[in-house]
């Protein structure tokens, strides 16, 4: 049995302090060169996917870090421009978004890319972003999951309205399309009134693949319903092999085949020729943190104010309950149980964050790395995983480069594509057209 590997992109690097090494570009993040250069590599390496968050806010202080990103649907295009194989997935948020512009998009860039898109379906927490579309407040979490809920039948619904066969161009009888195999989805919920269709023909693979990625009880629940891929942050096998095992059960529940479900924990490798050496990297990241700048950052997640974390204190013992945390539930949780079992310091317990924000950290040789993955993969924590470098582009070189050989002379990992789209990367069928399907 082999995995899937998904490789999340960010800037240059998912260690905070990537940018400031003396090889990164520290304006590589607006740069489109940059991110085709890293799909190209990623392709080379035969990986399912290329992956990029987005958040309709500017996260981070723009004066101590690269804190803006290009628009990742847009950028997907032109990444699709260079490649042939590879998957491109990017996140889009329901909750500041329509689904008829959403869906269109996705439909475009499935077109633009031979079947190779992906949607990673978020919500948003955070006031900051809120105050971005006139509203005074982010909306409550389980209300959140509700429109996110909606939205997403809203858009299969709508990439559905064109038959697969809708579009005959036969220009002896000059017959374009057939017109009753186009349809309006007449959609009257409690958020969306959408009439349709689409405006954009059914696309390669019918649908986009459909990835999630929140691991609260909301969040579990909204993937077991309509996930095809998850991203998720655990940091031991105990915790993964437990989230694996939840959310398989609970996609059978609802009547789903549990193995069209791809779990993928996301991982940061550092990784050296020798042990020694990817210690050293992992050390010299961590050096070049402001932990007075993290401290603010992880206040800010914890709703405290930065003058209640010292540096060299473990936690406070009296943090906020998770049901009084109104984004990113889970994570908070996995953070605040790191720092517990292994009793941090709030400085350790930064260190740890500064290169994947919860999720887990790796540094060692490439045989070592395999050897990680393999672990989780063979022991019922993960179809696959979601890598994320911790220095870009030469964590990803090494990745591709190092590991991943190892992974295929062990059979754990392909040598060649076996399809053209996302699905046949993931090994996932082409949904059916429900609209046509209760129309008969």
């Amino acid at each position: 049995m082999t995995m899937h590997l998904n490789a999340f992109l960010m800037g240059v690097g998912h260690h905070e302090a990537s940018w400031r090494l003396p090889e990164s570009d520290p304006y590589a993040s607006w740069d489109v060169k940059h991110f085709q250069n890293l799909a190209r590599i990623a392709e080379r390496g035969k990986l399912d996917s290329v992956f990029f968050a987005d958040s309709p806010v500017l996260q981070g202080d723009p004066g101590r870090r690269p804190a803006g990103k290009l628009e990742p649907t847009v950028l997907l295009t032109a990444l699709a421009a260079v490649t042939e194989h590879i998957g491109l997935i990017a996140t889009a948020s329901t909750s500041y978004n329509e689904p008829y512009n959403l869906a269109r998009r996705f439909a475009s860039v499935d077109h633009v890319s031979g079947g190779r898109a992906g949607w990673n379906i978020v919500t948003t927490a955070g006031a900051d972003a809120a105050r971005n579309f006139g509203l005074d407040d982010v909306p409550l979490h389980s209300e959140r999951y509700e429109r996110a809920a909606e939205f997403v039948d809203v858009t299969t619904k709508l990439w559905d309205s064109w038959s697969d066969d809708a579009v005959l161009a036969d220009k002896a009888a000059g017959v374009h399309a057939d017109a009753a195999k186009v349809r309006a989805i007449n959609h009257r919920g409690r958020f969306f009134r959408v009439d349709g269709p689409l405006n954009v023909p059914r696309s390669p693979q019918g649908y986009p693949l459909l990835v999630q990625a929140g691991s609260s009880e909301d969040g579990k629940q909204f993937a077991a319903r309509y996930a095809e891929a998850v991203f998720t942050a655990q940091q031991t096998l105990a915790e993964a092999q437990a989230f694996y095992a939840d959310l398989k059960k609970r996609t059978a529940d609802l009547g789903r085949d549990p193995d069209g479900v791809k779990i993928l924990p996301g991982i940061v490798p550092v990784i050296g020729d020798t042990e020694a050496e990817a210690r050293e990297l992992d050390a010299e990241l961590d050096r070049l943190i402001s932990p007075e700048y993290a401290k603010r950052q992880l206040a800010e997640r914890f709703q405290l104010d930065p003058d209640d974390l010292d540096l060299d204190q473990p936690l406070p013992a009296d943090l906020p309950a998770e049901d009084e945390i109104e984004g990113a539930k889970s994570r908070y949780t996995l953070i605040v149980d790191l720092a517990r079992r292994e009793n941090l310091t709030v400085r350790q317990l930064i260190g740890r964050l500064g290169g994947g924000r919860g999720h887990r950290t790796f540094a060692g040789t490439p045989v070592q790395v395999a050897d990680a993955l393999e672990e989780w993969f063979d022991n019922g924590a993960a179809d696959g995983f979601n890598i994320m470098p911790a220095v870009l582009p030469s964590g990803l070189l090494a990745f591709v480069d190092k590991v991943v050989p190892i992974l295929q002379e062990r059979g754990r990992f392909r040598t060649e594509y076996d399809g053209t789209t996302l699905r046949d990367h993931y090994g996932l069928p082409r949904p059916i057209n429900h609209l046509e399907t209760s129309a008969r």
